[in-house]
């Protein structure tokens, strides 16, 4: 098998992938991503003990452990971007040799779970509740970089929401992936469910105003009135659709389990998005360690 070149897969001295500055041994098989830096130690706070605490840039990486159940705690950093970087480092580092370069005969899935902050695009979602997304709908266009290919269920979907909001023809060409079902089975009870949408940005593709008019002025209300059979749109944040996409690719389970901090239907904001945060990490880290 053909060794991967030094400029393709970058290890540095100490022998880590070179964004991350993990290496193989100090990732677990279950990670956690977050986007905030500092979120990583309010997340590893709860662990039991930490044994590996690694970073480099806007990466910073816990790994240890609650009880016997080894989890690793990951920022991103904000943006699909950051994700393609974090993901496929992150792949690398479970089914690639950094001995040989070469990639390993047997495939290893982690599983991944990104626990955020998002805006509600329904009334009934109340800020500080808390969403699992069934898919990832990206308006970026990271995926468009791979070879996603979609079941006749996700096409349908896709192809509804594109008659929706007539969004081609302002030349964004949408993309969808799911959620992993042996992962969303355990996030029912005090979990909305529903589709999440992923920006590119914060303010425009968000539908914020501030001294830029919009080219999408309707985009957000039509998101909230999308409806296809049972699903509809939930929430909207900056990295699910990145992850599902990826993760599917690679063979990884995935779910994106995301807290209200505003809701854009009533403009509504969290009066203790600290407490909704925490709430979100201790109630998913109860069930992270119990599967």
């Amino acid at each position: 098998m053909q060794a991967i070149g030094a400029s393709e897969l970058i290890i540095n001295d100490r022998g880590a992938v070179y964004h991350l500055n993990v290496r193989p041994e100090e990732i677990a098989d279950t990670i956690i991503t977050v986007g905030d830096p500092e979120r990583v130690s309010e997340v590893s706070k709860y662990f039991d003990r930490v044994e590996h605490v690694c970073a480099h840039r806007e990466f910073i990486t816990h790994t240890g452990y609650i009880g016997n159940k080894r989890l690793s705690v990951l920022s991103t950093g904000i943006g699909p971007d950051n994700i393609d970087i974090a993901l496929n480092e992150v792949d690398a580092l479970v089914n690639i040799d950094f001995a040989t370069r070469t990639i390993k005969e047997h495939k290893k899935s982690v599983s991944i779970v990104r626990m955020g902050t998002c805006g509600s695009l329904q009334g009934e979602v109340g800020v500080d509740q808390l969403v699992a997304g069934t898919h990832g709908l990206g308006i970026d266009n990271l995926l468009h970089f791979y070879n996603l290919t979609n079941n006749d269920e996700e096409k349908a979907i896709l192809s509804a929401f594109e008659q929706h909001t007539q969004i081609t023809s302002h030349f964004v060409q949408p993309y969808l992936a799911s959620a992993s079902a042996g992962l969303l089975k355990h996030f029912t009870e005090g979990y909305t469910h529903g589709i999440t949408v992923t920006c590119p940005g914060f303010y425009g593709p968000q539908g914020r105003i501030l001294r830029l008019p919009l080219k999408m002025p309707n985009l957000v209300d039509q998101m909230t009135s999308f409806r296809y059979g049972n699903h509809h749109i939930a929430n909207f944040e900056m990295e699910t659709s990145a992850i599902y996409g990826l993760c599917n690719l690679l063979g990884h389970q995935c779910l994106s389990v995301n807290v209200i901090i505003a809701n854009r239907v009533k403009k509504e904001y969290s009066k203790d998005m600290g407490a909704a945060v925490d709430n979100m990490i201790q109630k998913t880290l109860g069930i992270l360690a119990g599967i």
